[in-house]
């Protein structure tokens, strides 16, 4: 068991560490070659859709190298090969031909196509990356499309600075004046040049990706992001310091209205939630269900609290490939105990009988949906032969990895919990048979307490929501994790004071089947999310096409699903101990 943690451990720091080129000290003398690998090409608006630097008929250069990749970077769909650009250390170049070609008319027309989409390249120098369009579109006849004209660049201007020996900055130019023709289907010939400058900076080395960092931190987007976190915790202070002051005031009443029943004659009818003390505790229906659904959740949230304390120490800096998706899928394979324990435990508890059935459910909660969309995505990608397709060594690493490491330590989390002997501490006797539960207003049943539980905590998201979205699924640079952490923290306090809440005027209202609404209420603010996507999807993004279109809603799914495990077992728990702690505070026969 040690040596399985030293060693995804080490696949870890392995995976998540900084990610270095082949000169790995980063130290060059001058006209050494420093390494450029050209990533991947693809429609600025679909950031799923890309494809391999070569699948355009860019001029390919002998003996192209494939640089091996971390199980992250794949993930990420980058693809690096080497580039067909020599920028040797300190080496200037002004308008060198790397290559004369004759484009036929289907490439031709291919680079058109890919024009009219708005086509960006990415590639690494030294680890830096560099992003510029391949060409334009010139709509001077705005009104119609068959007037407007298409051109690809063929001169790229690279800019360099330097520190001594050591690459600080670069940035690529795309020279508007040196173009070809693209517009008719007929053979170019194109001379594709590029121009290398070399300048000195004092900018140290330690901190040249601080430039990427500092997008995302400028005044007028932290007044944004503080503005959204002091609207949500003045709003969240309001609501729930107004529900806090009623609970607390009804409580009062209602333990001093009991208390005085216990002294009056035993003949009095008891009403609201001391009514139902007999049946409040009677375990919920599907039990095994429920039981995984907490395990399930339970691992979701530590997953993102340790995700929260690598980005919070620096790990995921802007365009480190890949570290999130290695952090990812290697704290999912560790934390899977936790979902075992967790849901054994709580199941055996619940008086159940069939633990290994409930573990299977476990362990297929959450990873059945998402492999299901994978697959399918995954057959998208293949289809449209886009770099987002995982090769087949990457899928057999991603199995092993669930074969050797998850569902090991699943069944052992699982055996622990079965053997752990926890009772369920419930402070009143459950009678033998169920009260009938009162004819309830519309308002009462589950869907419209969700959307009430659902809207608090997603009002106090939804702002910084468009940032996390215009990052992962566009090209923005998102590394403010302190602040994303606050809102997680507003999300989670939130989440659990509205379910209390509503659990509450539930057993007032003498319905004690409040474990299941519970857990629903909680996740329900999963649900608003995945409304939001919709709403993202048609009014602020530019995304277009079946491709991008399945990712982002299939993916967005996963995620919504996930959110909804997690806040719904954040809010069974606060809802438990509330409940819990009523009924302990009375004297139940």
């Amino acid at each position: 068991m040690t040596m399985l943690l030293l060693l995804v451990g080490a696949l870890i720091f392995s995976g998540v560490g900084y990610v270095r080129s082949d000169a790995s000290d980063h130290r060059y003398k001058d006209g050494d070659t420093v390494p450029l690998y050209a990533n991947k090409v693809g429609p600025f608006h679909n950031p799923s859709e890309t494809y391999r630097y070569f699948d355009l008929p860019f001029c390919v250069p002998e003996g192209v190298k494939e640089k091996k990749e971390a199980l992250g970077e794949v993930l990420n769909g980058d693809r690096l090969v080497s580039a067909p650009y020599k920028l040797n250390f300190r080496d200037e170049k002004d308008s060198e031909v790397y290559c004369k070609k004759k484009l036929s008319k289907e490439e031709v027309k291919l680079f058109r196509q890919a024009v009219e989409k708005d086509y960006y390249f990415q590639m690494y120098y030294d680890d830096l990356p560099i992003w510029g369009f391949i060409g334009k579109v010139d709509k001077e006849i705005k009104s119609d499309p068959s007037g407007y004209k298409y051109f690809l660049y063929k001169h790229i201007e690279f800019e360099i600075l330097y520190n001594k020996d050591r690459v600080i900055e670069i940035s690529a130019r795309m020279d508007p004046h040196s173009l070809v023709d693209l517009t008719e289907d007929k053979e170019v010939d194109a001379e594709f040049m590029y121009t290398v400058k070399w300048k000195e900076t004092e900018t140290p080395f330690e901190k040249r990706m601080e430039k990427y960092s500092m997008s995302s931190s400028l005044p007028h987007h932290l007044e944004i992001h503080w503005f959204s976190i002091i609207n949500s915790c003045v709003t969240v202070l309001l609501l729930t310091g107004f529900l806090a002051t009623i609970l607390m005031r009804v409580l009062k009443n209602d333990f001093t209205k009991y208390a005085q029943d216990e002294e009056a004659a035993d003949d009095l009818e008891e009403t609201g939630w001391k009514y139902i003390h007999g049946d409040v505790f009677r375990f919920p229906t599907h039990n095994s269900l429920f039981a995984a659904s907490l395990g399930s959740g339970t691992q979701l949230f530590t997953l993102t609290i340790f995700i929260f304390m690598l980005a919070l120490v620096g790990v995921f800096y802007p365009y480190n490939r890949g570290a999130l998706f290695t952090a990812l899928v290697v704290i999912y394979a560790l934390t899977s105990g936790i979902a075992g324990y967790t849901s054994a435990s709580f199941y055996c508890q619940l008086e159940g009988k069939s633990w290994v059935r409930n573990l299977l459910l476990t362990g297929c909660l959450f990873c059945g949906p998402l492999l299901l969309t994978f697959c399918f995505l995954n057959t998208v990608a293949i289809t449209y032969t886009a770099t987002a397709a995982l090769p087949f060594g990457t899928i057999v690493v991603i199995v092993l990895i669930w074969t050797l490491v998850t569902s090991p330590l699943l069944v052992l989390g699982g055996i622990a919990g079965k053997n752990s002997k926890a009772e369920f501490q419930a402070p009143c006797r459950t009678t033998k048979y169920p009260r009938e539960i009162p004819p309830l207003p519309w308002y009462r049943s589950a869907v419209p307490q969700m959307a009430m539980a659902g809207f608090l905590p997603f009002s106090a998201i939804y702002i910084e929501l468009y940032y996390i979205f215009a990052s992962v699924w566009g090209h923005r640079i998102y590394t403010i994790y302190s602040i994303l952490f606050i809102v997680f923290i507003i999300l989670i306090i939130v989440t659990a004071f509205i379910t209390v809440a509503l659990t509450y005027f539930q057993l007032a209202a003498e319905d004690h089947q409040w474990w299941w609404r519970s857990f629903l209420c909680g996740g329900s603010t999963g649900l608003f999310i995945y409304a939001y996507c919709l709403y993202y999807y048609y009014a602020r993004s530019d995304m277009s096409g079946f491709m991008q279109t399945s990712f982002f809603f299939g993916y967005m799914a996963c995620i919504c699903y996930g959110f909804f495990l997690m806040l719904g077992t954040v809010g069974f728990r606060a809802a438990l101990f509330f409940v819990r702690h009523i009924y302990r505070s009375i004297k139940c026969e």
